[in-house]
């Protein structure tokens, strides 16, 4: 294996996350639909997941930057730019990111809003650092996930509802000289529509064509969530291992010399599978799948979240961030905490 190659790379400067004081055990599943802990728990890994109770997707994320603006010691106003990753706004217009900018007074930065799917904080760490080479006019940047799946989740549906929770986490980011970074990001869209949750449909005044356009989309309930889980674990079980391997193999480095692999947390089936295929200890996994279920592009970035806290991941360690997701989409993102 050749020597670990350095480039411009990012600084964690700070971190935070919020979840809803809300919980929603698999009992309480149970109560609503026909499963059980005992069933919810061998499929899934889950064990518990926050919900909100009125809150709103831009309001958890601020809270969340409050929490890694705090911890980076910086003051709002050197915040350059806020990227916001969210599949669960709160508004079409204005964006999240101008929301969240609005509730923690970092008025005058950039604010912008993506939707990767459950990769989004991968596609906005590696944005964030492609806006701090430039060396122009941004030095600092909030890095938001703040998702509120309970929006689109049906809870009538048995296979699906039990997955999500509703969470945030933010990041504030840095370039750093002579670090080690590495990015593999990716997508297929031809898998589009193995992960589908409807948008508004056009019914504006002037239409006169009454038949619905064939988008080679299922049908959906309304604006509720739909997936094809067989589909998307044979995507999911492959993308991971390819990402962290391609990623790997840009820094110069194995799988095996990372400290900590953080996986989008989907299904805990999912990552030991990926564990096996790269060869590597699931003990090198970060797992909290159990504590939050499925929150999409925010799970990786919690996860991160407690794992700081709790001394399993400390300065200096090398990570890898890797997430698969609708679209589809997938990355995988290395680089020294």
């Amino acid at each position: 294996m050749s020597e670990t190659k350095k480039v411009t790379g990012i600084k964690v400067k700070g971190i935070g996350k919020y979840v809803p004081e809300m919980i929603a055990s698999n009992e309480d599943f149970a109560k609503i639909v026909d499963t059980s802990d005992e069933w919810i728990t061998q499929r899934t890994g889950i064990k518990t997941r926050h919900i909100t109770n009125g809150e709103p997707t831009y309001w958890i994320g601020a809270e969340a930057a409050k929490k890694a603006i705090a911890d980076a010691g910086i003051d709002v106003s050197e915040i350059d730019l806020i990227i916001c990753a969210t599949v669960t706004p709160d508004f079409y217009t204005p964006s999240t990111a101008c929301l969240i900018q609005r509730e923690i007074g970092a008025i005058g930065s950039m604010a912008i809003d993506i939707n990767c799917a459950c990769t989004g904080f991968d596609y906005g760490l590696d944005m964030a650092r492609r806006y701090l080479l430039s060396e122009d006019d941004v030095n600092t940047v909030l890095l938001v996930s703040a998702e509120e799946l309970s929006k689109f989740t049906d809870y009538t549906d048995r296979s699906s509802c039990i997955l999500f929770g509703d969470g945030a986490a933010a990041f504030v980011l840095e370039r750093k000289y002579d670090a080690l970074y590495s990015a593999y990001l990716g997508a297929d869209g031809s898998g589009a529509k193995f992960l589908v949750s409807r948008a508004m449909r056009s019914e504006n005044v002037f239409r006169t064509n009454k038949e619905d356009f064939d988008m080679g989309m299922p049908e959906t309930k309304l604006h509720y969530f739909t997936q094809d889980g067989k589909e998307v674990y044979k995507f999911a079980t492959k993308a991971l291992p390819l990402a962290v391997t391609k990623a790997c193999e840009k820094a110069g480095i194995s799988p095996e010399d990372l400290d900590a692999i953080v996986p989008h947390q989907a299904n805990v089936r999912i990552i030991e599978t990926a564990a096996k295929n790269l060869g590597v200890s699931m003990d090198k996994m970060v797992v909290y799948i159990d504590r939050y279920g499925n929150t999409s592009s925010a799970s990786i970035p919690i996860a991160f979240c407690d794992a700081v806290a709790e001394g399993r991941i400390k300065r200096g360690d090398k990570i890898c961030f890797v997430g698969f997701g609708g679209g589809l989409t997938y990355a995988g993102i290395i680089f020294e905490y």
